[in-house]
């Protein structure tokens, strides 16, 4: 009974672990390039009582033996990298990746970091830049902005700026945006602002254009959206809360089977 008290135990702080993850699923469910997160759980070790395969007798052997297990633990929260649904929004800094691919911004101090949201401002120099003023890599600077018309980000990458110069439109070539891929997406570890940096598990960054080889294209005028299925995170919700419930009931049953052992008299 004691050995009930902890398993039970246990899945109830598995599932308080279940409810965060969830719980933060829900509240970005607004969030661009938001990708969902799973907790993922598995099995303590067993208390062996029997073996499987001991002998019963010189002839004989048990087909199955007695393990007791001792409960249940977190084994990771993992990312789930689908792709989100567009959402028009016909800004020409907003980019959409459809795809497999990540931008590169650079961090302040020199690092670097990769993200799927498209929501692209400009700065007071010119540069295209995240919302926490973080640089797209490589580099796309916009000069002049009293002339500037529009900005036209194709499919593949390339970034060009329509200008009005005496009343002739003029287009000028800026550069051309990069995407970047992981052999294993799930290994990058996020750090908030809607960044993830690179890890051993993920594998080093390969990069690659727009529109090729599986990077993706390139969609402006569009943002993606956060992928979770808020029906399906509701689902998760109410299973957590029972699942959290059944728990408390094994602990509360143990401890009355407890309260009737101390009660007895000899």
């Amino acid at each position: 009974m004691i050995r009930a008290l902890w398993t039970s135990a246990s899945g109830m702080q598995a599932q308080q672990t279940n409810l965060d993850v969830v719980s933060n699923n829900i509240a970005n469910v607004n969030t661009a390039g938001f990708k969902q997160s799973r907790a993922n759980f598995e099995d303590l070790i067993y208390q062996d009582i029997r073996d499987p395969g001991v002998k019963s007798s010189d002839e004989n052997m048990v087909p199955s033996g007695i393990q007791v297990g001792l409960g249940v633990k977190l084994s990771d929260v993992s990312k789930i990298f689908s792709q989100g649904s567009l959402k028009q929004t016909k800004r020409d800094l907003d980019v959409a990746i459809e795809g497999r691919g990540f931008f590169k911004i650079e961090l302040p101090g020199g690092g670097e970091a990769y993200t799927r949201a498209g929501n692209f401002q400009l700065d007071d120099e010119g540069y295209i830049v995240t919302s926490e003023g973080y640089k797209l890599s490589p580099n796309i600077q916009i000069s002049s902005p009293e002339t500037l018309v529009s900005i036209s980000i194709s499919p593949n990458g390339k970034v060009d700026a329509v200008r009005n110069s005496g009343g002739t439109q003029t287009t000028e070539e800026l550069g051309d945006i990069k995407l970047y891929r992981f052999i294993n997406p799930a290994g990058l570890k996020a750090i908030g602002q809607n960044l993830f940096t690179e890890t051993d598990a993920s594998g080093e960054a390969v990069e690659g254009d727009p529109n090729t080889d599986g990077y993706g294209k390139l969609s402006q005028g569009f943002l993606e959206s956060s992928n979770v299925n808020i029906v399906d995170e509701m689902v998760n919700l109410i299973v957590a809360q029972r699942a959290y419930e059944i728990n408390s009931k094994g602990i509360t049953t143990a401890d009355e089977m407890l309260r009737t052992v101390s009660s007895l008299k000899s």
